[in-house]
């Protein structure tokens, strides 16, 4: 009976060490953990010191562009009216134009024909002679 006792006292001897090596080993890994979590906290404190400056550049620089975006705007509406006006009067100058030749040409055309006419007569009149 003895040597049962012993048996028994020799199992539970080597669960209680197996025991205390795997609670030992939890702590480790807790700890582990632990020192992990704290580096990432001083990490994330460091990113978040550099970074919050960037956000802060980042939105300036993006109100800076819309502001030059929205002044573009403007211009492109302000010249796009300009463009329009000088269509409009490209357009009533060539229309003016037209008027013109087809107005002027006729007169022109006889003014030259008549003073050919009148040249060529002179002409004739000067050989009778």
């Amino acid at each position: 009976m003895f040597a049962a006792d012993s048996g028994t006292d020799t199992a539970l001897v080597v669960v209680l060490v197996l025991c205390v090596v795997a609670f030992a080993g939890l702590v480790l890994v807790l700890y582990r953990v632990l020192v992990a979590l704290a580096d990432l906290r001083s990490d994330l404190e460091v990113i978040e010191t550099r970074l919050i400056p960037m956000v802060d550049e980042l939105r300036d620089a993006t109100r800076e562009s819309r502001d030059i975006i929205d002044a573009a705007r403007g211009d492109l509406k302000r010249f796009d009216k300009v463009l329009g006006s000088a269509e409009a009067v490209a357009e009533a100058v060539a229309d003016t134009s037209r008027v013109a030749r087809t107005v002027l040409s006729v007169p022109v055309i006889k003014v030259a024909a008549a003073a050919t006419g009148t040249k060529r007569a002179f002409s004739v009149l000067r050989r009778r002679r």
